[in-house]
């Protein structure tokens, strides 16, 4: 029944909508997540979503402050210790592996009467990608941790923004073809090298209610990046794609973790 429900809003009713008014309503939306009142429904939040203390106590506040000043403060939490890391290659983020593939054997999705496939997602850098390149995409849950992260020890290529809609995410609307919203919402898109002179391309896609997608001021072409280092941030949402030249053994509907190792079987 939540899945019907959650279909008939996203490609009936919100879908319809002019991506100019989705993302007038989804600012309107996240503005009123940077007020002060909306601390409050932080705790029944985390009680309904399953946070416990324990994994709550390895964030703080942006801001330094003791305690979270809005939920969007709450929402964009830091870690206090980022994890330690122990492998080549990592993670991005936190949440819901949802979709994973050889690019070459990725199928094409039916977009509003228009096949495209997954390159589609990387904008310019799509064309370039290797057909044995490994696809991944990960939903980020609203409970999840909201920061992106470098997968590699490399640097920084290029980023590129992309302009579309802010259809809803959740991947069990879309089962067949989970990656489609990736296909048409707003996303940022960079390229990585790493210590061995291979790409890595990261797509970071908004969904409803995504105030923006927020880029590191460091994020400038040739700009050094160890891995686990921070890439950027949603103000609200959403999922993050990758193009690796590295298979990942993480089977699709696990949970991973950012920092957590990307070859991990």
């Amino acid at each position: 029944m939540t899945t019907l429900f959650y279909r008939f809003i996203s490609l009936n009713l919100w879908a319809l909508l002019p991506a100019y008014w989705q993302k007038q309503v989804s600012r309107a939306y996240s503005r009123i997540y940077n007020k002060a009142f909306t601390r409050h429904i932080i705790k029944p939040y985390c009680r309904l979503n399953g946070l416990d203390s324990n994994y709550l106590s390895m964030f703080r506040p942006e801001s330094g402050d003791n305690n979270y000043r809005s939920f969007q403060d709450f929402f964009t939490r830091k870690y206090i210790v980022p994890p330690q890391i122990n492998s080549r290659y990592v993670w991005p983020c936190e949440g819901l592996l949802c979709d994973t593939g050889e690019v070459s054997q990725m199928p094409e999705i039916n977009v509003k009467g228009d096949r495209r496939h997954i390159r589609t997602i990387f904008g310019s850098y799509g064309a370039e990608i290797p057909g044995d390149y490994h696809f991944t995409n990960v939903f980020l849950h609203n409970n999840n941790y909201h920061r992106i992260h470098s997968p590699v020890n490399g640097r920084a290529i290029s980023s590129e923004r992309i302009s579309g809609e802010l259809v809803l995410l959740r991947p069990w609307v879309y089962k067949t073809d989970p990656s489609l919203p990736a296909m048409r919402n707003e996303r940022v898109n960079v390229m990585l090298m790493d210590d061995d002179n291979r790409p890595w391309y990261l797509s970071i896609v908004g969904g409803p209610a995504v105030g923006t997608i927020v880029l590191n001021k460091g994020f400038t072409a040739g700009a050094r990046f160890s891995i686990g280092d921070e890439i950027g941030m949603f103000l609200l949402g959403s999922t993050c794609c990758m193009a690796a030249p590295v298979k990942s053994g993480t089977t699709r509907g696990s949970q991973v973790w950012m920092g957590s190792p990307y070859l991990e079987l």
